[in-house]
């Protein structure tokens, strides 16, 4: 089972959580033992932390590692056990007296706050309404997506060519000038775009006949070409729709489609919108942990075949192909937002996710072949009820329905910061060195009424949550932003860029984007 930290958690260390860092400082650290359960029933602590554990339980407990190395004997209510732990690690332990109790110990090098980082941002492009991507065809140009419908191409010497490179204006659906998360969302050019031709866009299409009664929009995912004597024009009448997954409510899209290093296409789908992923259009356990729909998942095709009454191929190592109760094309699962998915260029190339929370918690996931991510079980690291979503409760479980493990994130942040996390690129760059192998990202803003996003950084982590802080600006006077962000780009030398615009909402041309540089 999984804790609540804040209610549980008698830790005798100072935090220090806020725009600065989220980590805490090394000192000794108390685990409770209260109705039958370690709480917290899992702790990152520094190396050369001692642990107390306390049995608060009417009970007789003991605190015995997996691995032997430390045993409390038989502890009676109000009995401590000490144990320090020197060495980096996992610890995992239980109860010798009740197995089914469980807690574990991570324990990591240093738990000290990062050096703090200051960027410069240099304009690149304005003018755009609701810039939410900035994508590399791999041959020097970039792409522009605008949400209201058009992609633009820029130069290699930054010149953005005023005739749209694809409008799809008249095939998405109204889009509201106030706030909308539907549009034009997400655009990937097929590996061998070169020779092919071929690119793949996700977008929100009109509700189509046939579907639910009162549901919103459906996600489309379609295939078009750029005209063969003319690289920079898409042919309109060569859309070939892919995919059309029906939605119930406006909100929750996911977006970003990308292809991976293995040459498939991955699509981030949100759990179909609303609240609560519970409803019209809802499984009774919540789209996000219901295999039998596309919604609340990350898919994976293979857009270069087709399969029996599909126009796209299932991979054959996709991890539920051929299984009872799961659609082929899941990938992973147990997401309510994933907007923002990327691939690190370097290291194992291992697949981000950021993932939108509701009310109390925001997460980005490094995503795994068949892993479930936990919602509507879990909010980030914590439990989520449903029915009371404003606080996390004490216990909930560990697993999914079929007994799989449900698998942490690597970077939470609370709504103290913000509203929502807008996922970004772990920086491969030359520029900027400092930043090598760091993860950078956004929170989109701190509330509804005027842009004020954050920009963040986070250090990467063997063990637990990877500590984060602000990313500041130097060259403005309160280090910030002071705009709505949007997403993120990233260019072929690995540099990566920021969009923003003055507006919440698809309207008016204030988006502009920033080349991230040194300060």
């Amino acid at each position: 089972m999984i804790e609540k930290n804040s209610m549980v958690l008698t830790i005798l260390l100072a935090l220090s959580i806020g725009l600065t860092s989220c980590t805490d400082k090394p000192s000794n650290a108390s685990v409770n033992v209260i109705d039958f359960s370690f709480q917290p029933g899992s702790i990152t602590v520094a190396a050369g932390t001692t642990v107390v554990w306390t049995n608060d339980d009417s009970a007789p407990h003991t605190i015995t590692a997996d691995d032997g190395s430390f045993d409390s004997t038989t502890m009676n209510s109000g009995s401590k056990f000490e144990h320090a732990f020197p060495q980096t690690g996992t610890y995992s332990y239980h109860c010798a007296i009740h197995p089914s109790m469980t807690g574990k110990i991570i324990v990591v090098d240093t738990m000290q706050d990062p050096p703090i980082h200051r960027v410069a941002l240099m304009p690149v492009a304005d003018g755009l309404t609701a810039p939410m991507g900035f994508v590399s065809a791999g041959d020097e140009r970039m792409f522009i997506l605008d949400q209201i419908g058009l992609i633009r191409i820029m130069k290699p010497n930054g010149t953005v060519v005023d005739e749209p490179f694809l409008d799809i204006r008249d095939r998405i659906v109204q889009l509201s000038p106030r706030y909308d998360e539907r549009g034009l969302l997400g655009l990937a050019f097929h590996p061998n775009f070169a020779e092919k031709g071929r690119l793949y866009v996700l977008y929100s299409a009109p509700l189509r006949s046939g579907a639910p009664e009162g549901w919103n929009c459906a996600n489309r995912v379609s295939e078009f070409m750029v005209y063969e004597d003319n690289p920079d024009q898409v042919n309109m009448s060569s859309e070939r729709i892919l995919l059309e997954i029906d939605k119930p409510q406006m909100n929750h899209n996911g977006g970003s489609i990308v292809f991976g290093p293995d040459g498939y296409l991955y699509i981030p789908l949100g759990d179909g919108g609303g609240a609560n992923d519970v409803g019209l259009g809802h499984a009774p356990d919540g789209n996000g942990q219901n295999t039998s729909t596309l919604l609340g998942k990350i898919l994976r095709i293979d857009v270069d075949s087709q399969g029996d009454d599909m126009p796209y191929g299932i991979p054959a190592d996709n991890p539920f192909l051929g299984k009872e109760g799961f659609l082929p094309e899941i990938w992973a699962y147990g997401f309510r937002n994933p907007w923002m998915i990327t691939f690190d260029k370097g290291g194992d190339h291992g697949l981000y996710v950021s993932d939108a929370g509701q009310n109390m918690w925001e997460e980005v996931d490094l995503v795994v072949r068949g892993g479930n991510y936990g919602w509507n079980i879990r909010e980030g690291a914590h439990c989520f009820d449903p029915g009371n979503p404003i606080n996390s409760p004490d216990i909930c479980e560990d697993n999914g329905s079929l007994g799989e493990t449900l698998i942490d994130p690597i970077i939470e942040y609370g709504h103290d910061l913000g509203t929502v996390i807008v996922g970004g690129y772990i920086y491969r760059g030359k520029a900027i060195t400092e930043l090598e192998g760091n993860y950078i990202f956004a929170d989109w803003s701190k509330d509804f009424t005027k842009g004020d996003g954050t920009l963040l950084v986070a250090t990467p982590s063997s063990d637990g949550l990877w500590r984060w802080q602000e990313l500041r600006i130097a060259d403005t006077s309160s280090g910030r932003i002071n705009s709505f962000i949007r997403s993120f780009g990233q260019d072929d030398e690995g540099e990566i860029y920021i969009l923003t615009s003055n507006e919440m909402g698809p309207v008016n041309q204030t988006g502009r984007i920033f080349k991230i540089i040194p300060a």
